[in-house]
């Protein structure tokens, strides 16, 4: 083959505007949760929010310089090189050795003291006790369904066999869904038993109400929030456009039994974010790199949290996040359940399911590796470098030639997206573009406009991959 260069110009195209279904709010009778006074101050006893200040670390230090003082936060007393560690050492630790989450200290969890919690609520439905295990394994082999696991329970076909509460049904026939995905189907008889998941399937494929319905009905069978209580459900996502669209879902689906959220994501100011937490919210979603200095700051704990998603695992890790998911795992009690759901199944997603999931069930939607979506007609043209602009030029024409029609072009860099975006409007191409250079509220309206078609045409980098359910 002559010596080209690869390019992989996927142009994703004839997205149509997806409708929204206006979701009437009937409220019903909120479930039956215990008041317990005891219960933070008995999670006190057991952990205390210690926090290592860290005043001789972070940027300089407070004895030692520049840009330190209280683990970093504005500046020391010993100017910008001087102090006694000088520049940006301190006195102890430098710049170049902090670690994420390094003044949060680790509990020393006793379970035999810690308050128990319930996390069993699955009750098998007499059509699925009666379903044949032939029946069971047809249904897991005409969807690709295989699980590992201890006793795995039967997959349930339909929403009115998963044994869900009123409050919850309710909000699932105001969506209009017609039968749950594969990975639902099987997923909530495991979740709704309490037992710990690893979720391997591809975007797209249900997974965020796979682990939200059943979250909300373990939050609805657990004590009031007292004052300085953290979450109970903490949802990890690796960006901040996945962390909204799962506080979507959340707030679509908890408004019966009124469960509070929050969205904790750099980029955006923190003070809102801090006020949520503060008033108080069963339910936080968040990237790790926020949660981790909102709970160095002390502004939120881990102390009544006993549901932990991962979602997105793989792509967190490739994001390196490795080590503020440690850090914030620590600060869980250890008898939590623990969800991991990921599109693929690499070592490094192993090992932390190894370590941090317990008898966990597995389940795998199609192939453990990341694979092209059957539903999509994907087409592959290598072409030169200096031939890519004028082949997608001829793409545009012909893609834009139907005015429904979107188009998200992915690009390598941050820099060639800016530059793409404008020498496509300066020829008078409806064009937009985002990566995570860009401040929130412009990424939040770049996607409005390419979701309402007012700009059909989206530039991205690997920021818009998942996950944004455009």
């Amino acid at each position: 083959m002559p010596a080209l260069t690869a390019c992989a110009s996927f142009i994703l195209t004839g997205i149509r505007a997806a409708g929204v279904r206006k979701i009437p709010s009937n409220f019903l009778k909120v479930p039956f949760r215990t008041t317990s006074l005891s219960y933070r101050l008995l999670c006190d006893d057991v952990m205390s929010r210690s926090f290592d200040r860290g005043d001789r670390r972070g940027y300089g230090g407070s004895g030692g310089g520049g840009y330190g003082g209280r683990g970093g936060d504005r500046g020391g007393r010993g100017g910008y090189g001087g102090g006694g560690g000088g520049g940006f050492g301190g006195a102890r630790n430098g710049w170049k050795d902090s670690q994420p989450g390094e003044r949060l200290r680790k509990p020393k969890w006793d379970l035999s003291k810690l308050v128990p919690f319930e996390k069993q609520f699955y009750q098998e439905h007499p059509n699925i006790t009666n379903t044949p295990m032939a029946q069971v394994e047809q249904y897991r082999a005409e969807r690709e369904v295989t699980v590992q696991g201890r006793e795995v329970p039967k997959p349930v076909m339909e929403f009115h066999y998963a044994s869900f509460p009123d409050y919850v049904m309710e909000e699932v026939r105001n969506a209009n869904f017609e039968r749950p995905t594969p990975i639902q189907a099987q997923g909530w008889p495991v979740a709704l038993q309490g037992r710990d998941i690893v979720g391997i399937a591809q975007t797209g494929s249900g997974k965020t109400l796979a682990y939200m319905l059943p979250a909300i009905v373990h939050i609805n069978h657990q004590p009031y929030l007292e004052r300085g209580d953290g979450p109970i459900c903490l949802v990890l996502t690796p960006t901040r456009e996945l962390a909204q669209q799962v506080q979507q879902e959340a707030s679509k689906f908890g408004r019966s039994s009124r469960i509070k959220n929050t969205c904790v994501f750099g980029g955006s100011p923190k003070g809102p974010q801090i006020r949520d937490l503060e008033r108080g919210v069963e339910v936080c979603i968040a990237t790790p790199g926020r949660l981790i200095d909102f709970l160095e700051a002390g502004k939120t704990n881990m102390r009544r949290c006993t549901y932990l998603v991962l979602d997105e695992a793989d792509r967190m890790l490739d994001m390196g996040f490795e080590p503020q998911i440690r850090k914030i795992i620590e600060q869980i009690r250890p008898d939590r359940q623990t969800l991991m759901y990921s599109a693929t199944w690499p070592k490094e997603v192993r090992q932390l399911a190894e370590e941090f999931l317990k008898e966990y069930t597995q389940i795998n939607i199609g192939a453990l590796q990341l694979s092209a979506n059957h539903n999509i007609l994907q087409i592959v043209d290598v072409v030169q470098e200096h031939e890519k602009d004028n082949k997608l030029s001829r793409l545009l024409e012909e893609i834009m030639g139907e005015k429904e029609n979107k188009t998200i072009i992915f690009v390598e860099t941050k820099r060639r997206v800016d530059d793409l975006t404008r020498r496509m409007r300066r020829d008078g191409w409806p064009a937009m573009c985002i990566h995570g250079d860009k401040s929130q509220p412009e990424r939040d309206w770049v996607l409005n406009q390419f979701r309402s078609g007012k700009a059909p045409i989206l530039v991205a980098t690997d920021v818009a991959s998942r996950g944004l359910g455009l």
